[in-house]
Parts: structure tokens; C-alpha cells; sequence
């Protein structure tokens, strides 16, 4: 009872959250009649094939936003590289600051259609979460306990590994749950430039008019968004040293 008091009421009540989105629209989904055109979409074969299609997409663009944003991050928290923070983080307020649709029509115009220019926007439009959490995370780190670290003779680097980043890791990783969730949402636009998603079935809903199209695209996608945001959530718990809020 203590340890259920104890854990954050996110931690349970979002998979609650989950379950009954999730049994209420697969009991609706087992149950209702679907015209020929809607049963191209949602027959099970099809809706797989785009949830995975949507999954690929958003995990694509995540590992290279991670793989640029928390480098660039460190980086930038270092004495020799801090007179260019302001400038690389208003660039890369960029692209949250430009409308999705915007920027993937203007990405379309030099790369082309498809799969690879979907992930282009999609990482230029997440990577600001992950950047500034990493700064902030990073710059947050007690001074004092870094001088102690290299009182007793840590290098830079070791400072870094095992103070530095597992103090700014709970900060860190909300800035990566963040991102995720916005991939999500921003993924189903990917359908506008050939891209397949579960934006397809929204676009689809809407331009034939067909309401269970629509929903259905709108629920997964909430879904996806909520699943994702609650394994980020683990994935930071874990993660955190203890004692480290």
C-alpha cells in the first residue's frame, strides 16, 4: 500500500487510461459494419501494416533526433562551445516555430516525396525538446558537486558519464517523451507527401466523408501517443538515480 502511495499517480493511471480507450474502440471495431471502401482501410491486414508503417516512421526520426540532440546538447553545455548555445537553439527553434504542414511542403519542394522526407521534417520539427532538456538538465547539475567530482580527481569526461548526465537524465528523458508524443501526432501528416501513416486514414476519412475512417485514425493515433508517452514515463523512472526527483 505504501509503495502504491508512493508512485506517481501517472504511472497507473495512464495505462488505466489506455485499456478503456483501447477495449472501447476494438469493441466497437469487432462490432460495426463497414462499407466496402472502409474495410479496405480497417480490414486488419491493412490497418496493421499502416499502425506499423506509422510505428516505423515515428521510431526513425526519434533515434536520429536522439542521436543529434543529445550530443549537440553536452556539447553546448561546455565552456568552449557556450557563446554558440543561443544561436543553435534558435535554430532549432525553427522548426517548432514553423507550421508542420509548412515545413514538410518546403522539405517536398527540395527532397521529394516520401518516406525519407517525412523523417527529415519530422526530425527537424522534434529536435528542439530533446536539445533544450539536455541543456537544461546538464546546466541544472549542482556546481558544487561537479568541483567535488574533480576534487578528487575525476577527468571531464568522468565527470560528465557519472555525475553530470545521471543527475540531468530525469530531465533528459522528459525532453525525449516529449518529442515522441509530437512525433506521433506530427507523423499522421507524413500521408500528404506519399508517406503511409495513420494519417491516411484521417485524410481519407475526411476527403470521402466517412466518419468511422476518421475516428478511427484519430483514436489509434491517441493511443499510440498515450502508449509511448507511458513507456517514456518507466523508461525515466527507472532511469533516474535514486534520490534524484
Amino acid at each position: 500500500m505504501n509503495r502504491l502511495r508512493r508512485t506517481p499517480m501517472d504511472v497507473w493511471f495512464e495505462p488505466l487510461l489506455i485499456v478503456i480507450l483501447g477495449v472501447g474502440y476494438f469493441s466497437w471495431y469487432a462490432t460495426t459494419t463497414l462499407t466496402p471502401t472502409e474495410e479496405a482501410s480497417l480490414g486488419w491486414a491493412n490497418l496493421q501494416n499502416t499502425i506499423f508503417d506509422h510505428i516505423k516512421l515515428t521510431l526513425t526520426a526519434t533515434v536520429i533526433v536522439i542521436a543529434i540532440a543529445i550530443p549537440l546538447g553536452i556539447l553546448l553545455t561546455r565552456d568552449r562551445a557556450k557563446p554558440f548555445k543561443p544561436f543553435v537553439v534558435n535554430f532549432a527553434n525553427v522548426g517548432q516555430a514553423a507550421p508542420a504542414v509548412g515545413l514538410i511542403v518546403l522539405l517536398t519542394m527540395w527532397l521529394g516525396t516520401g518516406f525519407r522526407t517525412a523523417v527529415v521534417g519530422l526530425v527537424v520539427y522534434a529536435i528542439l525538446p530533446i536539445l533544450q532538456n539536455t541543456i537544461t538538465g546538464i546546466d541544472q547539475v549542482d556546481k558544487r558537486t561537479i568541483e567535488a567530482a574533480r576534487g578528487i580527481g575525476f577527468s571531464g569526461v568522468r565527470t560528465l558519464a557519472q555525475v553530470e548526465l545521471p543527475l540531468a537524465v530525469p530531465v533528459i528523458l522528459n525532453g525525449v517523451r516529449t518529442a515522441l508524443v509530437i512525433l506521433v501526432g506530427t507523423a499522421t501528416l507524413s500521408t500528404f507527401i506519399g508517406a503511409t501513416s495513420l494519417g491516411t486514414l484521417i485524410t481519407t476519412g475526411v476527403t470521402l466523408f466517412l466518419p468511422k475512417l476518421l475516428i478511427s485514425g484519430a483514436v489509434l493515433v491517441a493511443l499510440l501517443a498515450l502508449i509511448i508517452d507511458w513507456l517514456g514515463r518507466l523508461v525515466e523512472l527507472v532511469a533516474t538515480p535514486r534520490g534524484v526527483a
